[in-house]
């Protein structure tokens, strides 16, 4: 079993609780979920007490896979060792608790955030492990075809102006953000950040932690850092219209604003946008692109081979241009959990807000008619460029129809309908 050491854990004086959770077994329980984690590239360690066991899932390549299920009796134990760990309070049960942790793990540093929940049967713990070997890829790394890499890394070479990352939870936004980040020149720029929390140390930026309970909201801390004589501002999250108000302000005013939103794909952001209470004629002004992602399964090379298209989804490609000779899948084996998928990639969609885009934006036009005119541009959609992976032999038309749906419709449907 690979060496967890906690980095700088305080001593307290422990009762009862504290001295089982000191205990070397279950010392050894939880450094072995935490390497064992690290080790299959899992996300996050899902740690949930049932009625006669608890449950241990991790989260692999954004699937939660059950790992063990360990004894009843241990689970206080288990708990209380994180808590030691993340320097909690162990003599709070009744409310929820959120803190970090930094171990080594085979001398490389990986950050943990910690949450725990009150439940009926317990305490839940869920454990993010942030790598941060993740956000030193280059942008072709995490997927990006070199047509839209070129304008991207042209979008964040521009003096001022918005760029918003976009796509629901856990699609890699902020990996996309800060892998966007170490491509600047931190020594000839003044690089700031807002989060929360701040997932990544970076040593060039100057990061922000939001805290709501003191009154560090993103709009405050946004005001703060526009005195700071900043060239780059990341905002973790574009959430209200105070926050959005200022973002705008500040690309206005000769600063390059990276944000995100949540939203379906990149013509739906200036809609959001407008429902935050943005403007029209601000958005048209500041707003430099958006990008859009998600992040599909890539084939387990261990048990790829070809297969034949199921007809529930033939037609979906049957104007794609996919071969019956080009489609791959993964069988299952050990290496892959039986999954037949190993690792992750992105697919995107960059929306340039260009002339067209903001005489759009003014005249009040509909996210289904930005969605036309991109498609009209010849540039390629979420769903096109997952295409393009499945035609790579990369991943499967099941796993980007799977991430494009909307709604219970494909991202494709969805736009053959906005052009009917």
């Amino acid at each position: 079993m690979t060496d967890v050491e906690v980095v700088a854990e305080q001593e307290k004086d422990w009762e009862d609780l504290e001295r089982m959770a000191g205990q070397s077994p279950i010392i050894k329980f939880v450094n072995y979920l935490i390497s064992n984690a690290i080790h299959e590239k899992a996300s996050d360690i899902h740690i949930e007490p049932k009625d006669k066991f608890t449950r241990i899932r991790y989260r692999i390549d954004g699937i939660l896979f059950e790992i063990m299920q360990s004894p009843s009796k241990m689970h206080p134990a288990v708990v209380s060792r994180i808590k030691i760990m993340s320097n909690l309070d162990i003599s709070e049960r009744r409310l929820p608790q959120d803190g970090k942790i930094k171990v080594a793990v085979s001398g490389r540093g990986i950050d943990l955030r910690v949450s725990t929940l009150p439940t009926n049967y317990g305490e839940k713990v869920v454990i993010r492990v942030l790598d941060s070997k993740s956000i030193m890829m280059g942008l072709e790394q995490l997927g990006m075809e070199e047509m839209v890499c070129t304008a991207f890394q042209s979008q964040i070479a521009m003096p001022h102006g918005i760029l918003l990352v976009t796509g629901p939870t856990g699609s890699g936004k902020s990996t996309t953000l800060y892998s966007a980040l170490c491509q600047m020149d931190g020594d000839k720029l003044n690089i700031s950040t807002v989060e929360d929390p701040v997932e990544y140390e970076l040593g060039f930026c100057n990061q922000v932690q939001a805290n709501e309970k003191i009154g560090l909201d993103f709009a405050s801390a946004l005001r703060s850092l526009l005195r700071q004589d900043p060239d780059i501002i990341m905002i973790g999250e574009i959430r209200d219209n105070e926050t959005a108000r200022i973002a705008v302000q500040a690309a206005l005013t000769g600063h390059l604003v990276l944000s995100t939103l949540h939203t379906n794909d990149a013509a739906s952001s200036i809609t959001r946008l407008v429902n935050i209470g943005v403007d029209r004629y601000m958005i048209a002004a500041s707003l430099n692109a958006v990008l859009a992602q998600r992040l599909v399964r890539k084939i387990c090379p261990k048990c790829k081979q070809i297969y034949r298209i199921p007809e529930n989804v033939r037609k979906y490609v049957e104007n794609s241009g996919v071969g019956q000779e080009q489609l791959f899948h993964g069988a299952g084996c050990d290496y892959c959990r039986g999954s037949g998928y190993a690792g992750r990639v992105g697919i995107y969609e960059l929306l340039v807000i260009d002339e067209r885009f903001r005489d759009m934006i003014n005249k009040d036009s509909s996210a289904n008619n930005m969605r036309r005119t991109f498609h009209e541009s010849k540039q390629p959609s979420l769903f096109d460029d997952g295409i393009k992976k499945v035609k790579r032999g990369l991943t499967t038309i099941e796993e980007v129809l799977r991430v494009t749906e909307v709604y219970g419709q494909t991202e494709q449907e969805v736009f053959v309908e906005s052009i009917k």
